[in-house]
């Protein structure tokens, strides 16, 4: 499978009233707290893959899922090969990593809120530490159809009045992590 991504910083208020007249579905919203971790066997930095274990809050109750990300697989946008799975128990999951030597290489700490319009989720982050950002995504099976998806992901930005030439590739990950090297600076 493969998550289809564009992402742009916006200003929320903006961007509400856009979805609004695209009658988009509110889908709720939820606080996530991504812990990655580093592999003691090699460098996710330099393979530019990432292991995460996602806290996820609602009024509906929390869950916990494990997640692989491979490398990018095109330069246009934030797609990659995720493999996801629930997960029962994550202070096990933990105990698990650090026996294995991944350790905690950082959290990101974000509230979510997500709307669907047709095919994509559109998604309004207020991240910890770096701001405020619209993702809109989708997912396809087959690597053949990541540029047709990204284009129609573009396309929607512009329907919110955003521009996909702001597109940002880099991660939370490495803004929060960037951000975090100026503040020890």
């Amino acid at each position: 499978m493969y998550e289809v991504e564009v992402k742009v910083r916006a200003d929320h208020a903006a961007v509400c009233e856009r979805l609004d007249a695209l009658s988009a579905d509110p889908l709720g919203t939820v606080t996530q707290v991504d812990t990655y971790f580093d592999a003691p066997h090699r460098d996710f930095a330099e393979t530019d893959e990432a292991l995460r274990l996602r806290e996820e809050r609602s009024e509906g109750g929390s869950v916990t899922e494990l997640t692989y990300k491979g490398p990018l697989v095109e330069a246009a946008s934030k797609t990659r090969e995720e493999i996801e799975s629930a997960v029962a128990d994550g202070e096990n999951v933990r105990a698990i990593f650090a026996a294995l030597g991944f350790e905690p290489a950082a959290t990101v700490e974000k509230v979510r809120e997500r709307f669907a319009v047709g095919d994509f989720t559109v998604t309004l982050d207020a991240v910890d530490g770096v701001g405020e950002f619209v993702e809109v995504e989708t997912e396809c099976e087959r690597e053949a159809d990541v540029e047709r998806e990204r284009e129609a992901a573009e396309d929607l930005l512009r329907d919110l009045d955003l521009d996909p030439d702001d597109g940002i590739l880099t991660s939370y990950l490495g803004m929060v992590l960037a951000a975090d090297d100026d503040v020890s600076e």
